[in-house]
C-alpha cells in the first residue's frame, strides 16, 4: 500500500493510500496530490538513505509520497 502524506504542524497527515490494482484510489490520490501541488507544496520520494528527488507526478510505485511547503528564509 502506497501513501500520500502531507508534512504539516500536527507531524504529517496521510491524504491518501492506493495499491495499483485499484483504480479509484488511483484517481483519488492523484487528485489529492495535484491538489496540494496547486496549493504550493513540493512533494519528495527517496531515493536511497539521505537521498530524495523532487517529483511533480505521483510515482504510483513509490511506497511513500512526502508533500511539504518550501523553505522560506532569506
Amino acid at each position: 500500500m502506497s501513501r500520500l502524506v502531507r508534512m504539516d504542524r500536527t507531524g504529517h497527515t496521510t491524504l491518501a493510500e492506493w495499491s495499483t490494482e485499484d483504480p479509484v484510489a488511483v484517481e483519488a490520490a492523484v487528485r489529492a496530490f495535484r491538489a496540494e501541488l496547486d496549493n504550493g507544496y513540493f512533494a519528495m520520494v527517496s531515493t536511497g538513505e539521505g537521498h530524495a528527488e523532487q517529483v511533480k507526478e505521483l510515482p504510483l510505485d513509490a511506497d511513500l509520497v512526502i508533500l511539504r511547503l518550501p523553505i522560506s528564509g532569506g
